[in-house]
């Protein structure tokens, strides 16, 4: 039976197939699958954003964001959900952001909110099992650790990619890659440190947030370690991601926090490349030391992983994308999910 349903992303995140946060690629995804599959998708995300359904446009990325512009860009938000929830009448809203609970209408609808982010970055009491008719799901069995035991906490939907769109393959080359946003957390100095140490070139990809900070870090800490042998892409799309993936000798991930899910480094192994990663959360899940790519604990030891990257088999890394990361298992399975909650006996599940 068709559904109706109402994705609400991150009031400060465009959504698209291209952008670089994991929670914004995961809505995209089912987007484009509900309507795939014959169900209406509407979609509350800032203008700009790239939907297959509905789009109910917020506004768009305020430059620079500020505490000041926060106020405005969540009144936009919750004037978007009411506006959608006026014109259709949908059987489940799915929240994405950061900031559901300054968004999420009143009980009534049935709602899932997908945690995408470690505990510490909701606000105190978000995650509760006071709610009525609304339940939760993290993305990774080592994110699920740092949330409490909720009676409404429903198993961990574990992120996919598109393996058959990721299979194009390209001569392997010298240089190492880095993708993802670029803010202090990720860690990119230390991935531009360990690749000078190593002797290996560097590529990073990803685009800087107008958040201050972010563009302080990057001011700061990214373009003085940049180079002959270190390069910024900036944002990049799909098909020369992809390129670059299957290219390089090893994707480098220094987060500083927990890794809830890292998309990018499955996305990697989809490509047959293996992955250099700090053990942050969900990462140590990802990565199969040895196999599919090595965890590490600091700059020197990724140095030498980055070298020690050509032993790895392409085809193994290939294999354990086909077996964990399938973009069509995680929809399978949020789809299961919409269709329990939306039941008239969800109230029971």
């Amino acid at each position: 039976m068709p559904l109706k349903v109402l994705s609400i992303g991150y009031s400060l995140a465009p959504v698209g197939p291209d952008v670089a946060g994991g929670a914004e690629q995961v809505l995209s995804a089912l987007d484009h699958a509900l309507v795939a599959a014959g169900h209406r998708s509407i979609v509350v995300a800032p203008q700009g954003s790239r939907t297959a359904g509905t789009l109910v446009p917020t506004m768009p990325l305020p430059s620079p964001i500020t505490d000041a512009v926060r106020a405005a860009v969540q009144q936009r938000q919750r004037e978007a959900i009411a506006e959608a929830l006026a014109r259709w009448p949908v059987d489940l809203i799915h929240a994405h952001g950061v900031d559901f609970a300054e968004h999420l209408p009143a009980p009534g609808i049935p709602s899932l909110v997908t945690l995408h982010l470690p505990a510490e970055f909701y606000p105190p009491g978000a995650v509760t099992p006071a709610r009525p008719q609304t339940w939760f799901n993290c993305v990774s069995t080592a994110q699920q650790r740092t949330f409490p035991a909720l009676p409404n906490m429903l198993p961990p939907i574990r992120g996919g990619v598109p393996i058959e769109r990721l299979r194009a393959r390209h001569a392997k080359r010298k240089f190492a890659l880095a993708l993802g946003r670029i803010c202090p957390e990720k860690g990119f100095h230390l991935a531009l440190d360990a690749a000078a140490l190593a002797g290996v070139p560097l590529l990073i990809a990803g685009q800087v947030f107008p958040y201050p900070y972010h563009q302080r870090y990057f001011d700061e800490q990214i373009r003085p370690r940049l180079g002959p042998t270190a390069r910024f892409l900036g944002p990049i799309g799909f098909a020369r991601k992809r390129r670059l993936l299957s290219a390089a000798r090893g994707l480098l991930v220094p987060s500083l926090v927990a890794e809830t899910g890292s998309l990018v480094a499955m996305e990697a192994l989809a490509c047959g490349t293996p992955v250099v990663a700090f053990p942050a959360g969900a990462l140590a899940e990802i990565v199969e030391p040895g196999v599919t790519g090595f965890l590490v604990n600091d700059a020197r030891e990724m140095a030498e992983a980055i070298v020690a990257a050509e032993t790895i088999d392409p085809e193994q890394c290939r294999a354990a994308a086909r077996r964990q990361f399938s973009l069509d298992h995680m929809v399978e399975r949020y789809f299961a999910v919409y269709q329990r909650l939306a039941a008239p006996v969800a109230a029971t599940v």
